[in-house]
């Protein structure tokens, strides 16, 4: 494990790139990101994609994350504050007491992401998805059925923003996604790979209890309000989840988990053990 560090002063430039997390978090960072609580900090230092850079924690947490702390390469460096000068860089009460600042590994082309699955696989196509909490619900449900990759078109929010990690328990860095260019016609690229594309949609025609699972299948999920592109559903398989009468929306977050659960679990693919 690295020696702790202590940092006494809010501006000390060794922990600059955790100062003022908000408002930063809304610019970007340069291929860089905030990892925040322990669960999530367990998962990026297990991740083959990204990289820990440095951790900055509570000095009340040192002792009760030792376990943890003594997973952290000899190359990051841990600094330790107190609360009073921790909530000052931060810019806010940091209840957690645990940050980690990661590099992210580059965006994998589509192709390439589309390209990788065996047989069997299940990806997912995020459309207009800007809301920091369904994504990281998403790539949390994502993580916890199997899919193999999220795409995501240029109006959805960056799944590695803190909260959306955060959501996510750490499933967005975790689970291998990439953004479509502007110019790109997703369903396209997805036929091409042999996928064949199901678009939820509470208009679908085919209700998700009778749906088998395609021998490769994507999940289209639009956000809430709008939903898909007609576009898009003029160009795929609908998929309905029906309801009560007099509603008819849920959560995209929540969709997502009972669609995924259907096709791993109620049609899995052929030779699952479900």
């Amino acid at each position: 494990m690295p020696p702790i560090i202590p940092i006494t002063d809010p501006d000390d430039p060794r922990i600059a790139p955790y100062c003022r997390i908000r408002e930063r978090d809304l610019v970007g960072r340069d291929g860089q990101f905030i990892a925040e609580g322990a669960v999530v900090l367990n998962v990026l230092l297990r991740s083959r994609r990204h990289q820990a850079v440095s951790l900055l924690i509570a000095e009340k947490r040192v002792a009760t994350l030792a376990p943890l702390l003594a997973q952290v390469p000899e190359a990051v460096p841990i600094y330790a504050a107190g609360q009073a000068v921790l909530d000052a860089i931060a810019g806010f009460p940091l209840h957690r007491g645990i940050l980690a600042l990661g590099r992210r590994a580059p965006d994998p082309a589509i192709p390439d992401l589309l390209a990788g699955p065996e047989p069997g696989a299940l990806v997912l196509l995020l459309y207009g998805i800007a809301n920091h909490d369904n994504i990281g619900g998403i790539f949390r449900n994502a993580a916890a059925f199997g899919v193999d990759a999220v795409i995501l078109d240029p109006d959805c929010c960056d799944p590695l923003y803190r909260k959306a990690i955060r959501v996510s328990v750490g499933a967005t860095l975790i689970v291998p996604f990439g953004f479509c260019a502007s110019g790109d016609d997703p369903i396209a690229l997805l036929s091409a790979a042999g996928f064949e594309a199901l678009a939820l949609s509470p208009a679908g025609a085919t209700p998700l209890a009778r749906l088998a699972r395609p021998a490769r299948t994507a999940v289209l999920l639009g956000a809430e309000g709008p939903g898909l592109p007609a576009t898009v559903l003029a160009r795929t398989r609908t998929v309905a989840i029906p309801m009560a009468g007099g509603f008819d929306s849920l959560n995209v977050a929540t969709t997502s988990g009972i669609v995924l659960h259907h096709l791993a679990c109620v049609a899995p693919r052929p030779g699952a053990d479900c």
